[in-house]
């Protein structure tokens, strides 16, 4: 495969919607601990940002488009792995992030907890606190099979 060093491979690249680029890369650099990779356009139309190995970009909000917080509902939700969850969680609130999920364990063996952007984007913040068959928990694996079953 092409390398291409504007694009991560073998990532999924979330786009999200801010309604200013420069203010998002701000907070999420303060809040949650993003880098910015680039930016482009005049201030900002975009950017790439990361944190450990999870990538985003960031795009300006145009017409047809808008974050949760502009039109009044979420549609998705991220999750970024992290390798000290505990100490992000006290991170992003001591930085005033609102958090909607306190931090806990799941019945699938994450710790992890939830918490909305300066847009309205939700986010989880996950570290593995324990491996567990998806089939302990009540899923049904694929008939295919996959990895981790």
């Amino acid at each position: 495969m092409l390398r291409n060093r504007s694009v991560p491979t073998d990532v999924v690249l979330p786009h999200i919607t801010y309604p200013n680029v420069v203010e998002a890369i701000a907070w999420l650099a303060r809040v949650f601990g993003f880098t910015e990779h680039y930016r482009y356009g005049d201030p900002a139309d975009g950017a790439q940002m990361y944190l450990g190995n999870a990538w985003i970009m960031l795009n300006r909000a145009r017409p047809g488009s808008a974050s949760p917080a502009q039109i009044g509902c979420s549609t998705q939700s991220l999750t970024v792995f992290v390798e000290d969850v505990d100490a992000h969680f006290e991170r992003s609130k001591a930085a005033g992030a609102k958090i909607v999920e306190d931090l806990h364990e799941t019945m699938y063996g994450e710790r992890q907890y939830g918490v909305e952007d300066s847009a309205g984007h939700h986010w989880l913040f996950s570290r593995h606190a324990r491996d567990v068959s998806p089939v302990e928990w009540g899923a049904t694996i694929a008939a295919s099979g996959s990895p981790g079953s």
